[in-house]
């Protein structure tokens, strides 16, 4: 079998054409016809309705599927489909990331679409879009209105089947209001979104002032108005740009101080900055925490929702300052960011850099055309109703004889040329006479002639006088531009600041808290506070209206201090765990404070009864039990949180202690049936922490200590209130007495005092006792103040009905920093 040749037999007269193309300008060529696709067809907005190519067709794709704001929700998907599919062969993926965009409220000043799912946030991408569905938002449809009236002009689409604007009628100023942003070849633009009511009245200024300066318009629009708040810190790049196109300026995120827990402060963001989520904070939060870089942050707690916003909680050690933290965080995190304009936009179809005055310019020369070509269009369209209106008006007035025409007529074109010329009428009044049904010409209809006929010579008269008079153009552009603000304008976001103001004055603030002196406080209801100064507090008072200090001492603000409890324990308590009270007029008498359960651990039953400082010289603690035992502890501190200062007897407890200063303090025990014992603390022999002390007072059978504690005998007072023994603690008010302190003979130690009450019928023990510097004050267990009476000179006298009962009493707070200041109170068990 032969084999078939593939070889092809080349005619005689062919001749071989081979062309010679330099590669370089042939790569010159296709690169520059690349660019300009790039440029003119998807990155670059038109600078008469800011938007891009793909933009502008999905607003116009959606209008003429019917998308209207009053219309329901439709897939996504299905808008995507129309557009790529008719007017943007450029793929899904590019069609959807723009309608999304356009949807986004943190990315849009003014939002185009009304999303419905899952739209993505600042820091997640939306769902696809076979999930989430759309239609025009209210601002879309006037970028669209009036756009079927030969507003604007058409072109064919990219296989030339169908027509699609070259621009919207745009009665917003999109381009200034919402910004852009996009990356071409060879260039780029980038312009920030603004405040439409303030676009609106330079808008309307310049109209009125067309020769007016940057800083006429600068006076109703004085900076950028960013979707996300925040604020603009420094505004002379802000300047620069609206006077050259390019400039940046620095946005800074919205951030307070709170208290985040009773024990901590934390820094609050409420607002970013513009393109900025909070997951691209935390992770750079985290990344500086880990390497070192950012100290003074306990946790960082997204709590953004739907109902209260964007709040994203910075919680910060104790020793840190807030104001000092934060400043870090600017400079260090994208709280801080930049944003650089570069105005850059399609003019009469060339990419040109705008400043402020130009794109408004643009915008007004825009809407100024548009409404020229809407008025010709209107005036046309009433011009042609009216024709037709004269010829039915006509027909009317001789309907019997119109109709004889008809009906003796052999078809439609010579009733035609019949009515044409009996009534003198044109080819397009006649077909419309003979396509108009019997029922129209009626009486009534004309009637309704005539007054359709007033309407439109009315309607053609003003669009004449639009069309023949510029001012007139201009105040009807002027005027739909107040409507669109009253409409769709909303309140300034973003605060405008001229230099970092208070944030310099935070940068000189050290971070940590400074170890500066300071007291600490302990109030009756059990509330722990330090101060800011280290100023000794008033001689007394306070305000009436909040509970008494039973126990203070001096501290500083990074050390620590410690507790004494009713088991025998003495704690580590860190001073900057503690809330410190605002600084008025160093009243420790204030509303404020942390309960001690929320600092110390402490056991079912157990009592913080006295604070003390940790010292490791000094005359040591004096302590007194229930059952009668004193000790003083010789000043021993361990590497521990908490030990024992005293070894108790079964069912012993401490019910007062005091850190003595001088060692040469009285010590007193008030016992239950209204005996009262004071010696010399020299008379106890100190011991260590493991002792059990000794005797202090001898109690009768049944009895116990009331109170204990350690004071200065000299102007001191003894407070006392008796009742029945049978009854509720703290629900007898009971008979209060307050005496000097000097009526009490002094005796040795173990013994068993002198009497310092005298009960009346129905009283058999002491419901309430202290004994401490004056004048005494005394609360309630809820806090507020009661009224003792005057200090009188019977000792075994009795008292007089009390207001409440009392649950706690202390004398001036300095008198408790002095050596031998007072004891803290006691409530008898």
């Amino acid at each position: 079998m032969a084999r078939r040749s593939t070889k092809q037999e080349l005619p005689d007269d062919f001749e071989e054409h081979i062309l010679d193309i330099d590669v370089g300008d042939e790569m010159r060529s296709s690169f520059l016809e690349y660019a300009y696709s790039v440029i003119y067809s998807r990155a670059l907005p038109d600078a008469r309705d800011g938007l891009k190519p793909v933009q502008r067709r999905i607003l116009y794709t959606m209008d003429q599927m019917g998308l209207r704001p009053d219309r329901g929700h439709v897939k996504s998907a299905r808008v995507v489909g129309e557009v790529m599919g008719r007017l943007h062969p450029h793929g899904d993926t590019a069609i959807y990331d723009a309608l999304v965009r356009m949807s986004q409220p943190w990315s849009m000043r003014v939002p185009m679409i009304d999303g419905h799912g899952n739209f993505g946030s600042p820091d997640d991408s939306p769902a696809a879009m076979r999930y989430t569905e759309c239609r025009m938002a209210p601002a879309a449809v006037a970028m669209t209105a009036s756009i079927d009236e030969q507003t604007v002009d058409f072109k064919p689409n990219y296989d030339s089947r169908e027509f699609e604007p070259t621009v919207l009628p745009a009665a917003i100023p999109n381009l200034v209001v919402n910004g852009t942003t996009g990356i071409a070849v060879g260039m780029a633009t980038n312009c920030a979104p603004h405040n439409l009511i303030e676009v609106v009245q330079a808008l309307r200024h310049l109209i009125t002032h067309p020769k007016a300066g940057l800083d006429d318009l600068m006076r109703f629009i004085p900076g950028p108005d960013l979707p996300t708040g925040g604020k603009i810190v420094g505004l002379e790049g802000i300047r620069d740009a609206y006077e050259t196109g390019r400039g940046t300026f620095r946005m800074r995120a919205t951030a307070r101080i709170e208290s985040v827990t009773n024990r901590r402060k934390g820094i609050v963001v409420t607002e970013l900055p513009y393109g900025v989520g909070t997951e691209k904070v935390i992770e750079r939060i985290k990344t500086l925490v880990q390497g070192k870089k950012l100290q003074g942050i306990s946790d960082v707690k997204d709590l953004t929702d739907r109902e209260h916003g964007l709040r994203l909680v910075i919680e910060v050690k104790n020793g840190f300052v807030p104001e000092a933290l934060l400043e870090q965080l600017y400079r260090q995190t994208p709280m801080e960011d930049s944003f650089g304009i570069n105005a850059v936009a399609l003019v009469d179809g060339q990419p040109r850099t705008l400043g402020l005055k130009e794109m408004l310019q643009v915008f007004l020369d825009h809407r100024f055309d548009v409404v020229r070509r809407r008025s010709l269009f209107r005036r046309a369209k009433a011009a042609d109703r009216l024709h037709l209106v004269d010829g039915l008006i006509v027909a009317i007035l001789d309907i019997d004889e119109v109709i004889q025409l008809i009906r003796t007529s052999d078809d439609t074109a010579m009733a035609r040329e019949r009515l044409m010329g009996v009534f003198d009428l044109t080819e397009v009044q006649t077909n419309y006479i003979l396509e108009m049904p019997l029922r129209r010409l009626t009486r009534f209809s004309k009637l309704e002639l005539d007054k359709e006929k007033s309407e439109l010579e009315l309607e053609i008269e003003a669009l004449d006088a639009i069309l023949n008079d510029d001012k007139l153009r201009w105040k009807v552009v002027s005027d739909e531009l107040t409507e669109v603000a009253k409409t769709y304008g909303t309140p300034r976001r973003t605060v405008l600041l001229e230099s970092a103001g208070t944030a310099v004055t935070a940068a000189t603030v050290p971070l940590e808290v400074a170890d500066d002196p300071c007291f600490v406080y302990l109030s009756s209801t059990g509330l722990l506070a330090r101060t800011a100064t280290d100023d000794p507090p008033g001689e007394g008072g306070g305000r009436a209206n909040h509970d008494v200090v039973v126990s203070a001492v001096p501290a500083t603000a990074r050390g620590e201090i410690g507790g004494l409890t009713s088991t025998g324990r003495l704690v580590r308590i860190g001073v900057l765990e503690l809330p410190q009270l605002p600084d008025t007029a160093n009243d420790p008498h204030l509303a404020g404070g942390l309960q001690v359960s929320e600092i110390l651990a402490l056991d079912p039953g157990e009592r913080l009864l006295a604070l003390t400082t940790l010292r490791n010289d000094g005359p040591g603690l004096a302590l007194g039990t229930r059952q009668g035992v004193v000790k003083r502890v010789n000043p021993e501190i361990l590497a521990r949180d908490d030990w024992e200062v005293i070894r108790l007897a079964d069912g012993d407890e401490v019910v007062g202690a005091r850190e003595l200063v001088t060692g040469d303090e009285e010590l007193c025990f008030i016992t239950s049936d209204a005996q009262l014992l004071h010696f010399g603390a020299a008379s106890v022999r100190p011991q260590g922490r493991s002792g059990g002390g000794m005797a202090g007072v001898r109690l009768a059978a049944g009895e116990h200590v009331a109170w204990f504690g350690a004071l200065d005998p000299v102007e001191s007072v003894v407070v006392t209130a008796s009742g029945s023994s049978t009854a509720l603690p703290g629900t007898e008010p009971g008979a209060v007495k307050v005496t000097p302190f000097a009526e009490y003979p002094p005796k040795g130690r173990a013994t068993g005092g002198v009497r310092a009450h005298r009960f009346l019928k129905g009283e058999d023990a002491l419901v309430f006792a202290w004994a401490g510097p004056a004048p005494a004050r005394a609360a309630a267990s809820s806090g507020a103040p009661i009224e003792l009476p005057e200090a009188n000179g019977r000792r075994d006298g009795s008292g007089i009905p009390g207001s409440q009962p009392i649950a706690a009493a202390s004398g001036p707070v300095a008198a408790q920093l002095r050596p031998g200041g007072s004891a803290p109170s006691g409530v008898p068990s």
